[in-house]
């Protein structure tokens, strides 16, 4: 684990404007303080997907208040678990850290009703995260 008691997780994409977003905004929906969250990207775009922030309104999370983050050594190194979605070997490597890939389709360019499902596969995949996190904490 990370340096502290809590374990920490980075939600890795291309442009960080979409699905690392929506991941990163379940995990701290759904986690509270019990998980440390990070997202970034590997080629950062200049704003949130507009489509993504207005799919996440629609279950009551507003993400208005992040931006594209750009992804750095230090993140994967602070970091337990790292999520990848779409953005191929730009992620290090390092030891010890747990790294999953998220296959996902990528909602840029896409309207609200194709960012829906994305959003609720990454909903999905993030409480199925909690409960190994959680597990392996308990053992």
């Amino acid at each position: 684990m990370s340096h502290s008691d809590t374990p920490s997780v980075l939600f890795v994409c291309v442009h960080n404007a979409g699905r690392s977003q929506m991941a990163a905004a379940w995990l701290s929906h759904l986690a509270g303080d019990r998980i440390e969250v990070r997202s970034a990207g590997s080629a950062p775009a200049d704003a949130l997907n507009p489509a993504v922030v207005e799919a996440m309104a629609e279950v009551g999370i507003d993400i208005t208040d992040q931006s594209p983050k750009i992804l750095t050594v230090e993140a994967v190194e602070a970091s337990d678990v790292c999520v990848t979605m779409g953005c191929g070997d730009t992620c290090p490597i390092f030891p010890g850290k747990r790294y999953l890939d998220w296959t996902l389709p990528d909602p840029a360019g896409q309207g609200v009703e194709a960012v829906r499902p994305i959003r609720d596969e990454i909903r999905t995949r993030v409480e199925r995260l909690i409960a190994e996190i959680g597990a392996r904490r308990e053992a």
